[in-house]
């Protein structure tokens, strides 16, 4: 009965103080948006690097010396033991020569035979960062010839995203410091009108954890009211700039990750920062004002 009785008026206290109620919500929900929206910003351009990073492929010519194409297959098996290489396609000298010929006019190209093209084999990697330790590797096997790699444009991806991983991951965590320190100060605001009745309530004798429960229910109510708001309003707002932006020109360049790919961590995290925000607002609020 007196659980009850205490958490009926942690309800009752944010009806009461609606209006700082409205003001915590709204902190709580503005700084989830835009953590939120910074953590998906990362998450698709990290998408985009790693599409980037797909398309910049290895190409492994056969040794002249082996002109048939069932031995040059034969090197495929030692090509994928390299540890780094994720794919090898192999592209035999007269498949090189059709797609050859199909960039240029048939004519320019009379008199050329597909002895004049090599074997080859189209390799992507798991991660371009090791891409010069895999041309090493590829060369010293015997039957390859050559290896050609774009290593200025592998240490470029590479440096892309090592940056925008480590400012989202600064930004992330200044975002993070500086929501709680404003939601907590909100809720404190909030608390700082009350300062009297908390005052009286020790005058008469109840503890102080009768006192701040009622407080505790209210900052958990509202950190859950702002979680589920904020988790909505970000929905419907990445929707709306994913919509956009793929419907634009620059859009059709770009794989926008659907929000229902993350649509449950995203509801979690709101939900749990929502709940430990309010729960610590609630309980650090009125310490100072238990000091009577």
């Amino acid at each position: 009965m007196r659980l009850g009785y205490l958490i009926r008026e942690g309800f009752r206290s944010i009806t009461t103080h609606g209006f700082m109620s409205f003001a915590t919500v709204a902190v709580i929900v503005a700084c989830l948006i835009i953590m939120g929206s910074v953590s998906l910003l990362s998450l698709n351009i990290d998408r985009l690097i790693k599409d980037l990073e797909a398309q910049n492929e290895i190409v492994v010519f056969v040794d002249e010396s082996i002109g048939d194409e069932n031995a040059a297959r034969d090197l495929q098996r030692n090509i994928e033991a390299v540890d780094n290489v994720a794919s090898a396609e192999f592209v035999s000298r007269t498949q090189a020569m059709d797609s050859f010929m199909g960039k240029y006019d048939a004519s320019l190209m009379e008199g050329i035979d597909e002895d004049v093209f090599r074997h080859r084999f189209i390799i992507h990697l798991n991660d371009i960062a090791y891409m010069s330790q895999t041309k090493t590797e590829l060369e010293a096997i015997r039957g390859v010839a050559k290896v050609n790699a774009h290593l200025d444009y592998a240490q470029n991806f590479v440096m892309i995203r090592n940056v925008v991983s480590v400012v989202s991951l600064v930004l992330i965590v200044m975002l993070v410091f500086v929501s709680f320190f404003i939601m907590s100060n909100t809720i404190k605001l909030a608390t700082f009108g009350r300062r009297e009745e908390i005052a009286i309530m020790k005058m008469v004798g109840a503890t102080n954890g009768f006192i701040r429960l009622p407080f505790v229910v209210e900052g958990l109510v509202l950190g859950m009211m702002g979680g589920s708001i904020a988790f909505v309003a970000e929905w419907g707002l990445y929707n709306l700039i994913s919509g956009r932006l793929v419907g634009s020109i620059t859009g059709s360049l770009l794989d926008v990750i659907p929000f229902r790919e993350y649509a449950l961590p995203v509801f979690v995290i709101y939900m749990g920062v929502g709940i430990l925000v309010g729960a610590f607002g609630g309980v650090n609020a009125i310490k100072n004002y238990l000091k009577v």
